[in-house]
């Protein structure tokens, strides 16, 4: 997918004494939040002149300003409810463009050799799914140019181009995906993600403040604990990084850029996410994610035949309603089942009358949803070698007065679904039960 072209170039190298040093080739990304105002531009361009000033090849990518892309899209749809998609994209791309040359900007003033750039520019070239592209190809060499001649590229993120010639933009979180997959395209040493948080943590240290942030975690557990809840990286970026191998560090933008060990090469401060070959000893659970608001919904008394499954998932899916843990339950019998699945509570309503509509066809005695749900999960890679781990969970729980209506298992975690108004205490009973709390 990416075109790696120029990407193993030789670095360029400095002499320090009679020292020789590689440099580094690194991708930094800066959401919203660290770009929401001047001051805030000015603080990310010296954490960029830090890198540049040790010598090594950078290109940044950057967000929109912090709230400047709803402000978009709310224009966006006062013109009209049904958009062109193609004309959303030009809108909603312009927040990126804006903040790139303002950053390039401050930069320049600073002494340091940067350009803006956009997507279409370089090229980020994506699929023709406007509103929501996937990236299909980045030839790096035009970026490696840039680097060998001393350029920091600043590069807006959450956008591409389409195969019909037009802005294309990436969805939500986009920005994150865009600056993996130009650090893959260069071949970058590494892919520091800045947001407002510095780093990972084992929870949510809002929920359990003796949760403690993480110095690195595997790119399946970061998966995981970005679909499950976590939302510090938006999860087609931890997909990429996995996919290509992309060293990718999670940092703050608040943290002062010239204190000690911000400049590190390889140990910066943050969390890094990696390979599992990198993690020397792995805890057997690295962290508890939640997600709220979910909603049950129960068929009863299903028809046991087949196609059944796919007569029930398909529609829903037609619908673009994601559907989540999945439970079957077969009578004695074997003539009937019920079948009990998750969905977001924004999506019920309409899930229940897709359903409803669909009854003659399926066959079922009765449909039953629970709102107000959330599902709370145990993740770590750890658990691939070690037995108990769902019944520790099961028994803190139960001895807590938890009750779990449901329970899906992989190899590396296990989700719950509870009554949402024991969210917190089964965060906090489960962080503690697996020892998350002690350093």
């Amino acid at each position: 997918m990416l075109n790696q072209s120029g990407a193993e170039a030789p670095r360029a190298r400095r002499v320090t004494g009679n020292e020789f040093f590689t440099m580094a080739r690194i991708v930094m990304k800066f959401g919203g939040t660290s770009v929401a105002d001047i001051a805030r531009i000015r603080n990310v361009a010296r954490h960029v002149k830090r890198e540049v000033d040790a010598g090594h090849q950078v290109a940044v990518v950057v967000s929109a300003m912090a709230g400047k892309t709803n402000e978009l899209v709310g224009w966006t749809r006062e013109a009209s409810p049904m958009h062109d998609a193609r004309e959303y994209d030009a809108v909603v791309a312009s927040g990126e463009q804006v903040t790139s040359g303002l950053l390039a900007i401050v930069l320049q003033q600073m002494g340091v050799h940067a350009r803006s750039w956009q997507g279409w520019q370089i090229p980020i070239r994506t699929d023709g799914a406007h509103g929501a592209a996937r990236i299909t190809g980045i030839d790096g060499s035009f970026l490696v140019k840039r680097f060998g001649e001393g350029q920091v590229a600043v590069i807006a993120g959450f956008q591409g181009i389409a195969p019909d010639n037009r802005i294309s933009t990436l969805g939500r979180g986009g920005s994150d995906t865009s600056a993996v997959a130009i650090a893959a395209a260069v071949g970058a040493d590494r892919c520091d993600i800045y947001t407002d948080v510095d780093g990972v943590y084992t929870t949510d240290p809002r929920i359990e403040p003796k949760a403690r942030r993480l110095a690195k975690i595997s790119f399946e557990e970061m998966l995981e604990m970005a679909s499950l809840g976590a939302k510090v990286l938006q999860v087609r970026s931890v997909e990429l990084a996995m996919v290509h191998k992309v060293r990718t560090f999670v940092r703050s933008s608040f943290d002062e850029p010239d204190a000690p060990g911000m400049g590190d090469l390889e140990n910066p401060p943050g969390t890094l996410i990696c390979d599992e070959d990198e993690i020397v000893e792995s805890q057997v659970v690295t962290g508890i994610a939640y997600a709220r608001d979910e909603a049950q919904i129960s068929l009863r008394r299903v028809a046991d035949r087949p196609g059944v499954a796919a007569g029930i998932f398909g529609p829903l899916a037609e619908a673009n309603i994601n559907v989540d843990m999945i439970v079957q339950n077969i009578s004695e019998d074997g003539s009937r089942t019920d079948m009990t699945f998750t969905v977001p509570q924004g999506d019920a309503a309409k899930a229940v009358a897709l359903l409803e509509s669909i009854r003659p066809e399926i066959g079922f005695d009765a449909i039953q949803h629970d709102e107000g749900m959330a599902k709370v999960s145990v993740i770590g890679i750890g658990m691939r070698s070690h037995a108990g781990v769902a019944a520790t969970a099961f028994r803190a729980l139960s001895e807590k007065g938890v009750n779990i209506r449901a329970i899906t298992t992989s190899e590396i975690k296990i989700s719950i679904l509870i009554d949402g108004a024991y969210t917190e205490l089964a965060v906090r009973t489960l962080h503690s039960v697996y020892g998350l709390d002690k350093q």
